[in-house]
């Protein structure tokens, strides 16, 4: 994984957040990153790239119905948190970040530099 490394010195902030799993995807122009936060939605999602570290952060909110008290609960409100470092080949400013019923998928471009080419070879 020469593109993309993870984080080790900022894996889970403080306030004790959840690693969601991630599975990354190649293609010649770019990289794809899969992450699984069950709960998180558009709202409370942030994507950031600072100093080629991507951060992935989330929260879920759980909300007392109104009008009922709580005797038994188990569901709490959880965040979720995930860094990985870049490589100088991926384009930070291309990213391109969806959620689909808490499935975050970012697209990771790579430079036109970097990318992988095929050399047209001709006979003597």
């Amino acid at each position: 994984m020469n593109d993309v490394t993870r984080h080790e010195a900022s894996q889970a902030p403080a306030e004790e957040a959840l690693l969601p799993p991630v599975d990354i995807f190649e293609e010649d122009d770019a990289l794809h990153l899969v992450a699984d936060m069950p709960g998180v939605t558009l709202e409370s999602l942030r994507v950031e790239v600072d100093n080629d570290v991507l951060s992935l952060e989330g929260e879920v909110r759980l909300e007392m119905p109104e009008g009922l008290s709580a005797i038994y609960a188990e569901l709490r409100a959880q965040r979720y948190a995930r860094r990985f470092t870049l490589s100088h080949e991926i384009d930070a400013e291309a990213i391109q970040a969806r959620i689909d019923n808490g499935v975050v998928t970012l697209v990771l471009p790579r430079k036109r530099t970097h990318r992988r080419r095929r050399i047209e070879v001709t006979a003597a």
